[in-house]
């Protein structure tokens, strides 16, 4: 496993993650613990939550399963979203923030969190008094660093700067979606992570599993994916065009003796900036398959013939 610096901050992280919202939702605490402890024989140390993954579940199965070995592991997880009812529930208030805090310290039995970013921008608190909470966090050492997820480029500038005029501590990370079908990242948010020391963490980097070739022309959704039951993501994803895409994709990878699945996490990972790629997984092979894109290093010349294919798909559809 390859490990890379978060940002510009001392933390380093494998360059293949994994994602833990199915904790709590389509796996139990046994298969959770199966799935970290099979990342972690795999190299794999960043483990990526949220305090509403599995409404809490995902954080408890992460602290049940990692107690014993804390110092292995990162720690990423996120505050924000509605815990509750009320307007005291949710946002990223001082008030907030110091409440989930401690409710995410408990269910990950731990006394710091090494990664604490903000899920969503809240867009009815100043970014200063969000960022003051945080920079309290890191100095009662509750918070190792800070970052942010889901936020556009603007608010991203806006928070590094209130960082940097009122001396406070300052994101080290940005978690966008971020894959082959979707490429927005690449207009904006990269250049601005560049310029200002921000690693990015993609999700979805499988595009809610079209990029695994689970998904077949003209054949029935699966029954638990990602997809099934989701018309609108349906119409979205399932096109002519995009099948067409991973069709040359897949031709591309196997041509090279790999999989698909290496192949999307192995083109992020050909974007110095990213740090990491948060790879969801519900089963034990999977996070194996996962973490073999991290050997994959695409030489220029082939980077620049997947991004080809994707330039004239988007051309085309």
């Amino acid at each position: 496993m390859e490990y890379r610096r978060l940002g510009n901050s001392g933390l380093d992280v494998s360059v293949v993650g994994l994602g833990t919202n199915n904790f709590g939702v389509r796996m139990d605490a046994q298969q959770a613990d199966r799935g970290i402890h099979q990342a972690i024989e795999e190299g794999i140390n960043l483990l990526d939550t949220s305090n509403i993954y599995g409404k809490g579940l995902s954080e408890e199965f992460i602290g049940q399963s990692t107690k014993a070995i804390r110092s292995k592991v990162v720690i990423t997880t996120k505050v924000g979203n509605a815990v509750g009812d009320g307007p005291s529930n949710r946002g990223t208030s001082r008030k907030h923030i110091m409440e989930e805090v401690e409710n995410s310290l408990r269910r990950l039995r731990t006394d710091y969190i090494d990664l604490y970013q903000i899920h969503y921008p809240d867009y009815d608190t100043p970014i200063a008094e969000t960022l003051r909470a945080l920079d309290d966090l890191v100095r009662q050492g509750k918070v190792r660093y800070i970052g942010c997820s889901n936020f556009r480029v603007w608010r991203i500038a806006e928070a590094v700067w209130t960082s940097r005029t009122l001396n406070l501590e300052t994101f080290v990370s940005a978690e966008p979606e971020y894959n082959m079908l979707d490429r927005r990242p690449e207009r904006d948010l990269i250049p601005c992570c560049q310029a200002y020391g921000l690693g990015i963490l993609p999700f979805y980097p499988l595009a809610s599993g079209f990029l695994t070739g689970k998904y077949r022309r003209g054949q029935p959704v699966p029954e638990g994916t990602r997809l099934f039951g989701n018309t609108r993501a349906q119409e979205r994803t399932l096109t002519d065009s995009n099948f067409d895409l991973l069709e040359r994709l897949e031709a591309f990878a196997v041509q090279r003796e790999h999989t698909m699945v290496e192949l999307a996490i192995a083109w992020l990972l050909a974007t110095p900036v990213v740090s990491s790629v948060i790879a969801g997984a519900t089963k034990p092979e999977q996070v194996v398959d996962n973490a073999k894109a991290a050997s994959w290093h695409l030489t220029s010349q082939e980077k620049q013939q997947v991004d080809d294919m994707l330039d004239a798909a988007r051309r085309d559809s």
